[in-house]
This record gives C-alpha cells, structure tokens and sequence, in this order.
C-alpha cells in the first residue's frame, strides 16, 4: 500500500476539493514521494501568513518565476524547465499520483530551479509578496461544470484577485482549456477583473497553439483526438 506523504495532512486535505490520490504508487513514484518531494517541498509555515513570502528566498539564484497551477503529471512544468532552465519554477499540485509521476519524471534533472507545493495553490499564491511572479500558467484546469461548483473553479474573481496581485508588471496569466463553457468563464471572468489584457487580436489568436508553446500535453492530445478543441487565453498584468 503506499504511504501517505507528510504534505498529505487532514488540513490540506480540507483545503482542496475532490479525490487526491488514485491508483496505488508504484515503488519508484513512492520512492520520489519519500525522497525528492521533502527536498523540493514548501511547508505550511512558509504560507502561514499572507503577502509575506519572497518566492526568490526560495532559491539560491535569484532569476524570473513561473508558476504552474495544477500540473497534472508535469509534463509542461518540466518542459519548461528543460527548454527555458534560466528560470525558478514552482510547481502546484494537489493530487498526489500527478506529484509523484513530475517528480519521477525530474529525479535525473537539476533540482536548484524547482519547488513544489501539493495543496491548495491559492493558499500559496496569498502569502508570495506583490508583484513576485513573472508568469503563471493554468492548463486545463478542472471545469467544474455544475453551476453550484463554479465556486470551486481556479479562475474566479476572488483568484484573479491574487494572481493580479502576485504578477510583476506586464507579467503573463497564460490558461488553456478544451471546455468551450469554461474558455468563455475564463475570459469573463479576467476581462471583469480589469488588471489583465487580453493578447488576442483575431479568433486565430485564441483558436492556434502560440509558436512559442512549449509541449503538447498527453491530456490535450487526448482531447483533440476526441474531438475536443483546445483554447489558448493569452493575458498580461497592465495595471498595478
């Protein structure tokens, strides 16, 4: 059976809605849990208070940070860190066989530009200090398609509030879905929020993979094949 992780605990499990762990880990995923995540992890106390923590003191070089919410089995996150490694990444998570199959996949890799955060991401994002983040991305995020959930959806005006806050000027708020309903909230709700412009000019724009994409996740393909067209939502911060 495998063993629970010490970020597993009952208040993380309160923060964050639905299942959080699956199938059973095998004995390298379990291995990753036990060795690289205490490693790569922050901890309660660093998000115990809001608007606090300077997510460079996290690393040893100070250099741009992106943030990824939600990263399934981190093939983007570690996408990126492999075409662009002059960056700090941090990388949330919640669901434990998602954490277990990133850090499996970076255990060979250079771990000095990386940390991760298996809990709520908005609980984190709170406690960075202002303008600390160059770019955050939110790929394919849980639809939550029942009009009483839509609370629980990751971009909403209360979370816009914070990532806003979070971006340095002119920062990136870059989102993918292949849910037509939950592209149109995404747009609503950024647009609404004011602080954010939309990089799109034509439906070509939001409707075309950008030249600069770093990977075609196994979750988008999957999509695609059936039958299920991805949206590309392209913001920048423009007012402090």
């Amino acid at each position: 059976m495998s063993k629970i992780p010490k970020a597993f605990t009952d208040s993380a499990k309160r923060r964050v809605y639905g299942r959080r762990l699956g199938r059973p880990m095998g004995q390298t995923r379990q291995a990753a849990i036990d060795d690289i995540l205490p490693k790569l992890t922050l901890v309660e106390d660093d998000v115990a208070v809001e608007r606090t923590l300077n997510p460079q003191s996290l690393f040893a070089k100070p250099q741009d940070i992106v943030l990824e919410i939600g990263f399934g089995n981190g093939e983007h996150l570690k996408a990126m860190m492999e075409q662009k490694p002059n960056r700090n990444y941090i990388g949330a998570e919640p669901f434990i066989n998602g954490m277990s199959a990133f850090l499996k996949s970076i255990a060979d890799m250079p771990h000095n530009n990386i940390r991760v955060w298996m809990d709520d991401a908005v609980t984190m994002v709170r406690a960075f200090n202002d303008e600390s983040l160059s770019a955050i991305y939110i790929l394919n995020p849980d639809p939550w398609p029942k009009s009483k959930h839509h609370k629980r959806r990751i971009v909403r005006h209360e979370t816009l509030i914070e990532y806003h806050r979070a971006l340095k000027a002119g920062g990136d708020l870059i989102m993918a879905t292949d849910v037509d309903d939950l592209a149109e909230w995404m747009v609503t709700e950024t647009m609404n929020h004011g602080g954010f412009e939309w990089q799109a000019e034509r439906s070509k724009d939001w409707q075309t993979i950008p030249s600069d994409w770093f990977i075609t996740t196994r979750y988008a393909a999957k999509g695609e094949a059936a039958g299920r067209k991805e949206t590309y939502l392209l913001f920048k911060k423009v007012l402090n």
